[in-house]
């Protein structure tokens, strides 16, 4: 069924939502820069870029990606068109059947300029759209967007889950994943990378019967696991009984849920005592024996497979990240492409545990992508996961 289809580790797709003046921006004007869908042919693939630019008295820079998750779920209500991701790593499929109704890029535009109207009435007057076609313009504005982003997930850098009572659950992905319940924490990042405490936080003062609700933590059950009364009830409600409990810091027992739009997944590497974790963007094999797409149909349902986590790129590196299997120190492989995009944070998080060359300890395919090619890496290099407890109990 399908025509045409841009990201999803094909092509580069980007989303960004910026405010802007009032006089700066013309409400509903939808830019198409570059080819359309009739200057493709069956079976193409093309970048895009999706930049919104919003303007309001009531807006604010906080609420620029609440907006921008919802390109996810508004995008999905336009028949034919599927969209899975976030960020800098969307995934746009055109089908044969939109083709035939007549479908371009404008429409999503015209699509996303009524919907935030409709949903976001009450905190902006306009909404300007521009879609990017240019392989350049589309590299040039995910330049942009990754700086937006960095800065976002930095701002609850020095939060830690103990300063707060109330977490967020973010529901944004049940229509993909039924049973699937994020629950939201300073130190745990959502799995899409999307949103972080504080944007969960902002999008609830927006919209108070919305898909992200407080959650108050009541008795903790586990501080190790990170699993709390409160948010087990919460849960269990939310999921409509499908899931009694879960655990925050934990891959091993009772992980929490995961949908489709994870920004990464992390998998158990027995026989290395480690656990390994592969992004999106990466389609090659990894230690685990499946690929990020197998590994997201096989438990990216709203399931809790325990062995297998998915979480955002940012939450890698946050303090609490699997701390109840042993925390950073455990992860033995990832893609270079990932470590190279971490490298910063990996370096800055090693220092702290006391491992300065953490970074070069970490496997990637460049060594192999088999626990029996990666195992004499790790152990010529000392990695610390080698001499923790078993990783199975």
């Amino acid at each position: 069924d399908l025509y045409a289809q841009c990201g999803g580790g094909k092509t580069q797709c980007t989303e960004l939502v910026k405010m802007a003046e009032m006089n700066e921006i013309e409400d509903g004007k939808v830019i198409v820069d570059g080819p359309d869908v009739e200057d493709l042919k069956e079976g193409d693939t093309f970048p895009m870029g999706i930049f919104i630019q919003v303007a309001g008295r009531e807006f604010q820079p906080d609420f620029e990606p609440i907006l921008e998750r919802q390109i996810h779920h508004l995008i999905n209500y336009i028949q034919g068109i599927m969209h899975i991701g976030q960020r800098d790593i969307s995934w746009v499929r055109i089908s044969k059947a939109a083709i035939e109704k007549g479908f371009t890029l404008k429409d999503i535009g015209v699509v996303l300029h009524a919907k935030f109207h409709q949903d976001f009435g009450k905190i902006l007057d306009k909404v300007q759209v521009t879609l990017m076609t240019k392989k350049d313009d589309v590299a040039e504005l995910t330049k942009t967007a990754r700086a937006e982003y960095k800065m976002r997930d930095e701002r609850v850098e020095k939060m830690t889950d103990e300063d707060v009572e109330i977490f967020y659950s973010c529901t944004l992905c049940q229509s993909f994943a039924p049973n699937h319940v994020c629950s939201v924490s300073p130190e745990r990042t959502g799995l899409c990378g999307a949103y972080n405490w504080m944007d969960c936080k902002a999008s609830y003062e927006i919209n108070p019967t919305g898909p992200n609700q407080p959650i108050e933590k009541g008795e903790c059950i586990d501080p190790v696991l990170g699993q709390w009364k409160g948010v087990n009830d919460f849960v269990y409600k939310a999921s409509r009984g499908a899931v009694t409990h879960y655990n925050f810091y934990s891959m091993v027992t009772d992980p929490m849920t995961t949908c489709g739009c994870c920004e990464c997944i992390a998998a158990m590497l027995p026989s290395c005592n480690g656990v390994m974790t592969v992004n999106r963007d990466y389609a090659g094999e990894t230690p685990c024996g499946m690929k990020f797409t197998t590994l997201a149909g096989v438990m990216g349902g709203g399931a809790s497979s325990p062995g297998f986590v998915g979480h955002s790129k940012f939450n890698i590196t946050q303090k609490k990240f699997i701390k109840g299997d042993g925390g950073l120190a455990r992860v033995v492989w990832m893609p270079k492409i990932l470590k190279e995009e971490i490298k910063e944070r990996l370096d800055k998080a090693g220092k702290e545990m006391g491992i300065p060359d953490f970074y070069d300890r970490i496997a990637d395919e460049t060594v192999g992508i088999t626990e029996e090619e990666i195992l004499p890496f790790l152990q010529e290099k000392d990695h610390p996961a080698l001499s923790m407890d078993p990783i199975i109990g």
